[in-house]
């Protein structure tokens, strides 16, 4: 399967940004994190190439780095960092309430749910 990876819109906060304020960490390189998490997440999800980087660009993004920066700052490696906060937000399920205000079906994984929310709202016509 051949993923496309494209690139960040926002360079300046969500995941991108997110990633590149990490100081002292050579892991933190936000071209190798950037296109990391987006094969990882393309690979999970299924969703649309825009659909992951317009998860990876918003607020969303910006807490899934959170999870990536806080293990690298473990020590983990980039690699294990990002399949750390994939197999977590695989774990979270959108609840009801989420579901009532964006229309995710509930029980569907937090990632799942969102990067294929991101990739419905980049199809619709403004």
């Amino acid at each position: 399967m051949t993923i496309t990876i494209l690139p960040s819109a926002n360079l300046e906060w969500g995941f991108w940004g997110t990633i590149s304020r990490i100081e002292n960490d050579p892991a933190a390189d936000p071209a190798k994190a950037w296109a990391n998490a987006s094969r990882r997440i393309a690979e999970v999800t299924t969703a649309s190439p825009e659909g992951v980087r317009d998860f990876l660009d918003s607020r969303h993004g910006r807490h899934f780095a959170d999870d990536v920066a806080g293990e690298l700052v473990r020590g983990d490696t980039l690699k294990e960092a990002i399949d750390t906060a994939i197999a977590r937000w695989m774990g979270w399920r959108i609840d009801r309430r989420t579901s009532r205000e964006t229309g995710i079906p509930k029980g569907l994984p937090y990632l799942t749910g969102f990067a294929n929310h991101y990739a419905i709202m980049a199809e619709l016509p403004y």
